[in-house]
């Protein structure tokens, strides 16, 4: 996953840009262009223009997607999902496009989201056993779909073993694996995630920032440090490609007021560091992606030898923002700017994270109210974005989902029929999906116009086409009022494409000026609407459409 994007000479670029840009015109490829095969030639073709010589700092990325193990998919019939469920439906996955599977936690734990984890070394014995990940890891990599699982380091379970000792005994070598205090002592309460942090048992008071059931595990104990570190090997020495790790910036960061100090983040980076260093010695290439839902100053220093990614929830809002009203978001100036703070920290080697939606968020088609063209319109945003895509399982299909967490993690529908079928999950009662019908796998597979036919569409483009998959993003400005369409130009080092989408219900018109950068678009190479039209310089896309030039 990781990258090292540096700058061409312009001699050397020029020559690249154009000759791809002449091979291009001289013979377009319309293969697999999704809702639009054949898109209308251009007879009257402006002469093209080279580019002027840019950065480029490439992002070699996948489509991934997010799992939660116990709503996906049962074969033994219990109602409760299981990691043979996601190996059955690993077809289904590379159909779609996806290249790589997170796996909300999959270690032993007593809650039914597992975040509280009571032995990081075992399985949840209700989604299987050791065999059966290392079945599901042979089967992904034969198909190229990497595999990372979430690994909750911050905390464990208050009934874990370690917990439960260092409760129990004042002398016992765990007590320093957790912060206690006396009854008496006078405490910072202002908890990193609202409330107060400490929890009380006995004379005792034990932090724990999330809730009492979950411990902070304290991380100036060298012994803890080196735990987790030899847990994160166990896991790659499986097969395991990297992991995602929740509450990455709260390692240290406890108390509201100074979860953003220098010295509190400066501890968090250090940690991530030497967490990076020990997998390293076992895999190189893993793939470590962090929760750090905070600003750019705050994200920026994790990149430094620590995590190849973090997920970038204000996209999430500006993205979902720009769907729900039809308005431009103007993507590439904020995106840009994030992105040479990135490569500063990272030394060009970060990959960014974009998505819509996780297990924590209410899902996309409710924050969307159900309007199917929001949700496509959504979608193409992010996955013409440069970097990892993420997806949450069900979203490609629809599913809505409202807190509190139980209802955002409802089964995935893949019957149309309310009653379910094979596979069926049933550990909860569907509170947002009891209807399934067309909200369904099964209705929408190979269905002309629907979410799910789009998503494969979008995915196949950003498979097939260099610029897309691993390309940056440049500024494109468009000659057109009103702010409805959306324009952006991916870029790698030899080729280049220009994105451009028309969020609203009305046909939108607009002239492709040539960019003093990245020169003249004069090819109308895939869009999801059959009567999409560029005639000239003049652009046609019709309503809620997406359409690719180069």
């Amino acid at each position: 996953m990781k990258h090292h994007g540096r700058k061409l000479q312009t001699a050397s670029l020029l020559i690249l840009l154009v000759t791809a840009l002449l091979t291009g015109c001289a013979s377009p490829n319309n293969a697999n262009s999704g809702e639009s095969p054949n898109p209308p030639s251009n007879d009257n073709k402006p002469p093209s223009a080279a580019p002027a010589s840019y950065d480029v700092d490439e992002q070699p990325s996948r489509v991934y997607y997010e799992i939660f193990v116990r709503s996906f998919y049962d074969t033994d019939g219990d109602g409760i999902g299981d990691l043979n469920g996601v190996t059955a439906k690993l077809d289904y996955l590379k159909e779609l496009g996806i290249g790589g599977i997170w796996l909300m936690p999959i270690n032993e734990s007593p809650s039914y989201h597992g975040y509280d984890v009571t032995d990081y070394y075992a399985i949840n014995p209700e989604y299987g056993k050791l065999d059966d990940l290392l079945r599901l890891l042979d089967e992904a990599h034969k198909r190229d779909i990497k595999v990372i699982m979430d690994l909750v380091v911050n905390h464990t379970s208050s009934e874990h073993p370690w917990f439960k000792e260092a409760l129990a005994d004042a002398n016992s070598p765990y007590r320093g694996w957790y912060s206690f205090a006396e009854a008496g002592d006078k405490l910072q309460t202002d908890g990193a995630v609202d409330g107060n942090p400490w929890h009380s048992y006995g004379s005792l008071r034990y932090l724990g920032i999330f809730w009492g059931g979950m411990p902070d595990l304290n991380f100036d104990e060298p012994k803890v440090r080196e735990e987790m570190i030899k847990i994160g090997q166990y896991w790659l020495k499986q097969g395991l490609d990297g992991f995602r790790l929740d509450a990455a910036k709260h390692i240290y960061g406890d108390f509201k007021s100074t979860a953003g100090s220098p010295g509190v983040q400066a501890a968090n980076k250090k940690w991530w560091q030497e967490f990076r260093a020990g997998m390293n010695e076992v895999n190189p290439d893993a793939y470590l992606i962090g929760e750090v839902w905070d600003s750019l100053a705050i994200i920026a220093p994790y990149f430094d030898q620590a995590l190849d990614s973090a997920f970038h929830f204000d996209l999430a809002d500006k993205l979902i923002g720009a769907a729900r009203n039809e308005s431009d978001p103007d993507l590439a100036f904020s995106l840009e700017r994030a992105y040479k703070v990135y490569e500063k920290s990272s030394g060009g080697t970060f990959v960014d994270a974009p998505f819509l939606s996780n297990h924590d968020q209410n899902r996309v088609m409710s924050e969307l109210r159900g309007i199917t063209d929001h949700a496509k319109m959504a979608a193409a945003l992010l996955l013409t974005l440069p970097g990892t895509p993420y997806l949450y399982y069900g979203e490609e299909i629809g599913m809505q989902g409202v807190k509190p967490d139980e209802y955002i993690r409802e089964p995935m529908l893949w019957h149309r029929s309310p009653a379910g079928g094979e596979g069926q999950t049933t550990w909860i009662a569907s509170k947002h999906n009891k209807e399934a019908g067309e909200g369904s796998v099964e209705a929408q597979l190979g269905q002309d116009g629907s979410l799910l036919e789009h998503y494969r569409t979008l995915i196949g483009w950003r498979n097939e086409e260099a610029a897309l998959r691993d390309g940056t993003i440049g500024e494109y400005k468009l000659d057109t009022a009103g702010g409805k369409l959306s324009a952006f130009v991916r870029v790698t080092k030899a080729e280049r494409v220009l994105v451009v989408h028309n969020l609203s219900g009305e046909t939108q018109a607009a002239e492709l000026a040539p960019s003093e950068s990245y020169g003249a678009f004069t090819q109308l190479a895939r869009s999801t609407a059959v009567d999409a039209k560029l005639d000239g310089t003049a652009l046609t896309l019709p309503p809620y459409s997406t359409a690719i030039l180069k």
